[in-house]
């Protein structure tokens, strides 16, 4: 839960989020009835959130139910559970929209040319590093994965410039990924980070930054467990773009020398 919030106020996103599929329909005195939450209540919290006001928050709530899913063959669909799957959804929308494919191709040529990957990330992004730590050591990529705080601080200090280093960090302001990252900008060491936040410190620092779209509705509102989605879509793309990329490469060397386009003059 946003710590910028009032109590009054957290009550009320909470009420949003537990009927977010209704709000699209309802006018900001609907809300105010129904929630027992004064209209300026309303307006303050979609302000601290971001947004101009209820009727923009409307507005995007409307472009993120704009999608595909067909939920025809379900005759009794849970309300809630359909808000899961929408979100989710939506979630793999946007961050395949916002994805810079000229990063994509940046981060690829970095990866090829270093000698060593090394991937630093904390608590539940854990998960997404180890898979592309395996994903990279099947690619006969040399890869390490570091989770502990300690060892992130030791091991940012003796990097070489032939190493590259990727952060996995969903708001990009875990403390200890942000001392590797200053301590790699300083060493001039190529580094790549995968991230909901382009604004944060650990992006600023980044050499390559790739971002995916973080939904504000989260099923967990009293914890900061906001769901890797994103990244994890992310990671996808960057490792089976680099495996479809050296495959090429490897394809390319192995064309007989009759196969080769002869160069004119010559």
């Amino acid at each position: 839960m946003d710590s910028r919030l009032s109590e009054t106020e957290k009550y009320l996103w909470k009420f949003i989020t537990k009927n977010i599929n209704k709000i699209p329909n309802l006018s900001i005195v609907k809300l105010s009835e129904l929630a027992n939450v004064s209209t300026s209540t309303i307006v303050r919290t979609m302000k601290k959130k971001g947004y101009e006001g209820f009727t923009a928050f409307k507005h995007h709530l409307k472009d993120e139910q704009n999608t595909t899913i067909n939920f025809s063959n379900v005759e009794k669909i849970d309300t809630e559970i359909k808000s899961s799957i929408l979100k989710n959804e939506q979630e793999v929308i946007r961050t395949l929209n916002m994805i810079n494919t000229g990063v994509i191709e940046d981060a690829i040529q970095k990866i090829e040319s270093s000698e060593r990957i090394i991937i630093f990330a904390r608590a539940f992004s854990e998960f997404i590093a180890e898979e592309m730590k395996i994903k990279f050591q099947l690619a006969n990529k040399y890869c390490e994965l570091h989770t502990d705080p300690n060892i992130i601080k030791i091991m940012s200090q003796h990097l070489k410039k032939t190493d590259t280093v990727i952060f996995v960090s969903l708001n990009g302001e875990t403390e200890e990924l942000i001392d590797a990252a200053k301590n790699c900008y300083n060493k001039e060491i190529g580094t790549i980070t995968i991230t909901t936040n382009k604004e944060s410190p650990l992006s600023m620092l980044s050499e390559l930054v790739l971002v995916g779209f973080k939904s504000e509705i989260s099923f967990f509102p009293d914890y900061e467990v906001r769901s890797r989605l994103p990244l994890s879509v992310i990671a996808r793309i960057l490792l089976d773009s680099y495996v479809i990329r050296m495959n090429k490469h490897h394809e390319n060397k192995k064309l007989p020398i009759n196969s080769l386009t002869p160069i004119s003059g010559t």
